[in-house]
């Protein structure tokens, strides 16, 4: 088992070390009693708050495993990846910088799950394959890493990858007919405190008659007990239960349910609130809310990028990194990490064309996902790490993309929209209105103008067409639900995406045996269900040239993100950088933005959690230790 002792609090500005601050400004009069009236009151006057924050952020850095110290130096710099997704790449990248020999090996594809494809056979008269991807890329103001990362991307014509990234102007959900609106931007008058977050909450967005004013009211006090929470009570008890119980699901109606709890997990984090755990759903809100606030130094809430994923980041990351001298060794296998007196001593890969080849490096790192982590972990491995086998315990689920060609573009929102009350958990952007070139004329044949690029989240729950989940469907049934689900979210669903607008469609390859009991998905997402936290590693592992860069390494982000595979490459490379005592800069870290209005909070929370007693504002129903 892992050690969830829960790390200390302290506000973070986007440093690599713990800023000591002005110390928190509590704001005065925010009583209990009088925090719960004005929350019904709030709610009563606007009734708001549908899809509040789908963000992600932390209370505190995530503590560090206990392993056996990685000082003992290690002879050269030669250091073998394995993966070539986000995690595998940001590793690379740091280490060449540094003068690292770096090889990365990839089974698939480069760019991994972050990847863009294209449909073969659809372009012509000069133009390119329609594009598609594995899920449409989100890049939220508080994702920091990542964005550094692409700061040091340089483009062919100038700039770095950086610049590819555009704003959005706005986060919708379309509830049975209705467009909801989250504010992409915003400020708080005066202290930030309970009371002033309460008030910028119950104003963002109007929900009028969806949901009852009470059961609002209820859920704003949920999130504010959240937002007060210290570190003790989130890592052990907001952790240890689903986002539905932390927010009373059960006994709620169904439109609450719909837009509030099944929306706000589903619409920019694509989790089921029945699975997520409540720490770190309550994060993604609490990051969401600052951004959009302009608070940390947070950037545009919602941004994506202006072309493809593979044109705006993959293919540029990889020239740069060539030109840095890492290699890459494509359709590249590993089966086996070989284990000579508790330390790897050799990697087996097997290419494409059967033939095994062993892999010598000073370095090894493992930055492929968990499903495939799993089992390379053999008992040698385990015997010398014996908390790696905790890995098992961790789960994954589908979210996987579905691409709608359209003839003619349609105009749903200036950023991502989700679709609330629907079973399939669809949540969508637009792609057309944000690529620097010109849809129509850059691919497929002419006759298609937009690419309606779709998350389709839950694959285990029946459709409204033929009573079937997702997964038990053909590629053509899958279609035909998702396009019901759409028309009955959206006004003028069936003019907007009326048969005669629908040019085509393609669904993620990773999803194969549609229909058949033989379908199964290739590439699955690690889900953060209760307790997992305590599950997930660290970088660092107790076989000393042995190391970890993937999204469930432990991270502050703290969700299977391509910020968190970025942070966790981070990690790893500065973990490197320790056991083979070459020194110089370590990459940087950033932290979650924690305000310290708050600290005060968090520090009288973490005395209520260690007396047994619930948060101060969770007066509802409230949960204690």
């Amino acid at each position: 088992m892992a050690d969830n002792t829960p790390p200390t609090t302290g506000s973070s500005t986007g440093s690599t070390s713990e800023p000591e601050g002005t110390g928190p400004r509590q704001s005065e009069g925010v009583g209990r009693r009088q925090f719960v009236t004005g929350a019904i009151a709030a709610a009563g006057a606007v009734a708001a708050v549908g899809a509040m924050g789908q963000g992600q952020a932390s209370a505190a850095m995530p503590s560090a495993r206990r392993v056996p110290s990685l000082r003992r130096a290690a002879a050269g710099k030669r250091v073998a990846v394995f993966g070539g997704g986000m995690g595998g790449l940001t590793v690379a990248h740091e280490l060449a910088e540094r003068g690292f020999q770096v090889t990365v090996y990839e089974r698939k594809a480069w760019g991994g799950k972050c990847r863009s494809m294209s449909v073969p056979n659809t372009g012509s008269g000069g133009r390119k394959d329609l594009p598609a991807e594995h899920g449409f890329r989100f890049f939220p103001g508080f994702y920091q890493n990542l964005p550094d990362t692409m700061s040091r991307i340089p483009l062919s014509g100038g700039g770095t990858a950086f610049n590819n990234l555009v704003a959005g102007k706005e986060v919708a959900a379309f509830y049975n007919g209705t467009k909801m609106t989250l504010p992409a931007a915003g400020t708080i008058e005066g202290t930030l405190s309970p009371d002033s977050l309460l008030a910028f909450l119950t104003t963002a967005l109007n929900l009028a008659g969806k949901v009852s004013v009470v059961e609002i009211g209820y859920f704003l006090q949920k999130m504010i007990a959240f937002v007060t929470s210290g570190p003790e009570r989130r890592y052990k008890q907001w952790e240890n239960m689903s986002f539905s119980q932390f927010v009373h699901a059960e006994k709620m109606s169904k439109a609450y349910n719909e837009v509030l709890v099944e929306m706000f997990t589903g619409t920019l984090v694509a989790a089921k609130p029945d699975k997520a755990n409540a720490h770190t759903m309550g994060l993604m809100a609490e990051a969401w809310v600052y951004s959009t606030l302009g608070l940390g130094g947070y950037k545009a809430p919602d941004r994506l990028l202006n072309a493809p994923t593979n044109d705006a980041l993959i293919d540029p990351w990889m020239t740069h990194l060539r030109s840095l001298g890492v290699t890459f060794q494509p359709n590249a296998t590993l089966t086996k990490l070989n284990v000579t007196d508790k330390k790897i001593s050799g990697a087996q890969v097997t290419g494409d064309n059967g033939a095994a080849t062993t892999v010598e490096a000073d370095h090894y790192v493992l930055a492929v996902p968990v499903e495939r982590a799993v089992p390379l972990l053999n008992d040698d491995i385990i015997a010398a790490d014996p908390s790696l086998k905790s890995l098992r315990e961790l789960t994954t689920d589908w979210m996987n993309g579905i691409m709608l060609y359209l003839r003619q573009p349609i105009d749903l929102a200036k950023g991502h929209v989700a679709y609330a009350g629907q079973p399939w958990a669809l949540t969508s952007i637009s792609q057309a209105q944000f690529w620097k070139n010109k849809f129509g004329t850059t691919y497929g044949k002419g006759d298609v103008n937009e690419c309606l690029s779709i998350d389709l989240s839950a694959w285990d729950r029946p459709g409204v067409l033929y009573g079937k989940a997702a997964r038990d469907c053909t590629s053509d049934q899958i279609i035909k639900e998702i396009l019901a689900q759409l028309r009955k979210s959206i006004p003028w669903g069936d003019v907007l995406l009326s048969d005669a607008n629908i040019h085509s469609y393609f669904i993620d390859p990773a999803i194969t045996g549609n229909g058949t009991p033989g379908v199964a998905n290739d590439e699955p997402l690690l889900i953060n269900r209760p307790s997992s936290w305590n599950y997930r590693p660290e970088a660092t592992t107790a076989l000393p040239n042995l190391f970890l860069a993937s999204d469930y390494v432990r991270a502050d982000i703290n969700l299977a993100t391509m910020e968190g595979a970025n942070e966790a490459g981070r990690k790893a490379a500065n973990a490197i950088l320790d056991a083979s005592g070459a020194g110089g800069t370590p990459a940087k870290l950033f932290k979650l933005y924690l305000p310290n209005e708050f600290k005060g909070f968090y520090d009288d929370d973490d005395r209520r959690y260690k007396a047994g007693q619930a948060n101060a504002f969770d007066l509802w129903d409230p949960a204690k230790p």
